[in-house]
């Protein structure tokens, strides 16, 4: 018994991308291009038509912008979108504002008659269809005020918050750090992003948080109320030097396929942090971070899941599970205020 392929439609205003994605897509066993669209108010009627399970959206396209598309799209007919988009900062900034219209995750634009790496590309975007396809669609977050901040224990340089997450993150990672006080522990983040994104995704957070929020640089201190992200294409790792620690970033091999990879950070934090540091693994595919989140808990840490039901993607965080890693599980709206929970407690503990 066959299983029905994964449907999908393309919207880019260049026949050439179009090309390359259907050519991609139909490579692939268990899935296909259902049509292809030109522009937005084409698609709208090949949606209509065709109900695909999955679109892939340029960002900038004729006749209707990719944004405006999605804010309509995501409102009358939520369904999962992967973004076409350039990597240019205009086209990154672009991308995010697409991620908190409700888009589940981004590819970036291939380099048109570079042949090398192409097989990889494709696996990407059929990887990202796939997750996609499994994902729960969902309405943009409304505007709102700035959550109320919570209250921080009273704690020392020596607490630290750990988070690892992938497709869906880069909002379910907003959602921890903005209720976060400014005088929150210092936190550091590995999101599976390509470089060029991540200074944006910075950038954006940094605007929205009480807390300084910083894309990481090479041997920089790690600070009390301050978030230090992953460079997309590098490590990150916590090190120690003196009685400080320190942001280490490096360009070695892909581990779990994803460079940077969680489980890089998630190990080096069990290594040189062991119970004053927090792990938690948020929505993503895949299976990065599970064993360091294991090491994590070990090490002493507590260590928390994002569950199910508030997951776009419940890959990583499932296999978090899975392998022992997790000492918890909890919806997302209810891990900020857990977090400083736990430094409170761990900093009692330590008093006694």
């Amino acid at each position: 018994m066959s299983t029905a392929k994964i449907k999908v439609l393309c919207v880019d205003d260049s026949a050439l991308i179009r090309d390359l994605l259907t050519t991609i897509i139909n490579e692939q066993p268990d899935m296909e291009v259902v049509a292809t669209a030109p522009d937005p108010l084409v698609a709208r009627d090949l949606i209509k038509q065709h109900n695909p399970d999955v679109l892939t959206l340029d960002v900038e396209m004729p006749r209707m912008d990719g944004l405006d598309f999605l804010d309509r799209l995501m409102r009358l007919r939520p369904m999962p979108v992967l973004m076409v988009s350039s990597l240019t900062q205009s086209g990154s900034e672009i991308t995010l504002r697409a991620l908190e219209l409700g888009a589940l995750d981004f590819v970036a634009k291939p380099s048109l008659g570079v042949r090398s790496g192409m097989l990889e590309y494709a696996s990407e975007i059929a990887d990202k269809i796939r997750a996609a396809a499994r994902s729960r669609p969902r309405q943009a977050r409304k505007a709102a005020a700035a959550p109320a901040a919570l209250k921080a224990p009273l704690i020392s340089s020596e607490k630290l918050i750990i988070i690892g997450a992938s497709t869906g993150g880069t909002e379910a990672i907003r959602a921890v750090l903005e209720p976060l006080p400014a005088n929150s522990p210092a936190i550091l983040i590995t999101q599976h992003m390509p470089g060029g994104f991540t200074r944006s995704f910075a950038e954006r957070l940094d605007r929205l948080c009480r807390i300084t929020v910083k894309e990481a640089s090479e041997g920089e201190r790690v600070l009390p109320g301050h978030a230090y992200i992953a460079p997309g294409g590098h490590h990150l790792e916590l090190a120690r030097s003196g009685a400080n620690y320190v942001v280490r970033l490096h360009d070695g091999e892909p581990v779990n396929r994803h460079r940077p990879s969680v489980d890089v950070l998630f190990h080096s934090a069990a290594r040189h942090a062991g119970k004053n540091a927090i792990g938690v693994i948020l929505t993503g595919m895949g299976k990065d971070g599970a064993v360091g989140l294991l090491e994590m808990r070990r090490a002493g840490a507590p260590t928390i899941a994002q569950n199910e039901q508030s997951c776009v993607v419940f890959g990583m965080p499932r296999e978090a599970i899975a392998v022992g890693g997790a000492g918890e599980t909890l919806a997302l709206d209810e891990i900020p205020a857990r977090v400083l929970a736990l430094v409170a407690a761990s900093g009692r503990a330590q008093r006694v």
